[in-house]
């Protein structure tokens, strides 16, 4: 016969939590690094308007490019903590 052997609560406790830090680091890094990669953006195309003159055309595409990098950067964030399970 198989002997059933249930997990105790108390490991059970411990592993919940490292799994809720873990979840709150990820969502905050994926808000950090979504807002650092768009404001880079934002000022990257606001000095290029300085520069090179423009209506805000720069400012646009760059925050558009920052978006871009963001959310490229977090697909690599959520990678490593899917490959790291």
């Amino acid at each position: 016969m198989r002997k059933v052997v249930k997990p105790s609560k108390q490991n059970n406790n411990r592993n919940n939590t490292g799994n809720a830090f873990k979840a709150i680091g990820l969502v905050s890094a994926i808000g950090i690094d979504l807002t650092v990669c768009t404001l880079g953006g934002f000022y990257a195309g606001k000095w290029l308007d300085a520069k090179l003159g423009g209506s805000g055309i720069w400012t646009g595409v760059s925050v558009l490019v920052g978006l871009v990098v963001g959310a490229l950067s977090i697909a690599l964030v959520i990678g490593k903590v899917l490959r790291d399970k």
